[in-house]
């Protein structure tokens, strides 16, 4: 039986998902500090894998995670591996609002991708997304004039990456459940991460374990959460929710590491979110469950 719509169940599951974000960029800035990000994300997988194993068992044990699409899952897992990568690496550059900001460029990529490779029309709206985000990026990159932060580079092309993800992971929902994607993902991307997380394995602090399970269970609730959240409303009303973020990250910055934001990252995130308001105009259920699907 399909839930009714509820606008306040809808919010509140919201709320948790974009808590569970904020409460992983925190973690993932304390951890970052102390191991690379190679053991971080290993760390995350195998964590995360025996998080999602009592969802496995419930939904038909691992004979019902069996795939007829190895090679999406292969292919998709080892972008996203990358775009994760840079993630956190960018996050020991700059700013959390600014990764953030950036990082809401990944609609607009992806907006791209589905024009160039599912064939999806581009509409004026998508256009109109598009154009603004592109130029949100230019706004906040502004004050180097001439040359870009490694940074900025490093979160564009993290966004990039999750665009393409996000167009390979739309192609897969039509065949794939969203345990059965997140259970590929975990098992190819702690395999692909094992040999560079071994390369300078640091064994982590007792102090920190608590942050790396907080990425772990963070990681899977931000998203179960999302998931919940598109059950009660359309992504027309939860998209515009997620962009909470942005300021809520600028507080958490300010607050806990002193981070400034000037007038460019926020005129240059106004934009980008702007964008991404035009973008929803067009946004399908398919789409809306991709994003669901992709921790």
């Amino acid at each position: 039986m399909v839930p009714a719509p509820s606008i306040p169940k809808a919010a509140f599951w919201m709320a948790l998902s974009i808590a569970s974000m904020l409460g992983m960029s925190i973690a993932s800035r304390e951890t970052t500090a102390e191991l690379n990000v190679f053991q971080v994300l290993e760390l995350r997988s195998v964590i995360g894998f025996f998080i999602l194993l009592p969802l496995v068992m419930v939904g038909g044990g691992f004979a019902a995670m069996r795939t007829q699409r190895p090679s999406a899952h292969i292919a998709r897992n080892i972008i996203h591996y990358t775009g994760q990568a840079a993630w956190l690496y960018a996050l020991t550059l700059i700013p959390l609002a600014v990764l953030i900001s950036i990082e809401f460029t990944t609609p607009i990529w992806t907006a791209i991708l589905a024009v160039s490779f599912l064939g999806e029309r581009l509409s004026r709206s998508k256009l109109a997304a598009i154009v603004l985000g592109l130029i949100g990026v230019v706004v906040i990159v502004h004050p180097n004039a001439g040359s870009m932060d490694q940074g900025h580079v490093v979160v564009l092309g993290a966004a990039v990456c999750f665009g393409i993800s996000m167009v390979l992971v739309k192609s897969m929902t039509k065949t794939e459940s969203v345990v059965r994607i997140i259970f590929w993902m975990l098992i190819i991307q702690s395999t692909v991460g094992l040999i560079p997380a071994l390369y300078e394995w640091r064994t982590p602090s007792a102090g920190l374990w608590p942050w790396i399970f907080l990425i772990a269970f963070t990681g899977m609730s931000s998203h179960f959460c999302l998931a919940r959240a598109l059950v009660y409303a359309d992504a027309t009303i939860i998209s515009p929710m997620d962009f909470l973020r942005v300021p809520l990250s600028a507080l958490v910055g300010w607050l806990l590491y002193h981070e400034q934001i000037d007038v460019f990252t926020a005129g240059g995130a106004a934009l980008i979110l702007a964008g991404n308001l035009l973008n929803l105009q067009r946004k399908t259920p398919q789409v809306a469950e991709a994003e669901a699907a992709t921790p």
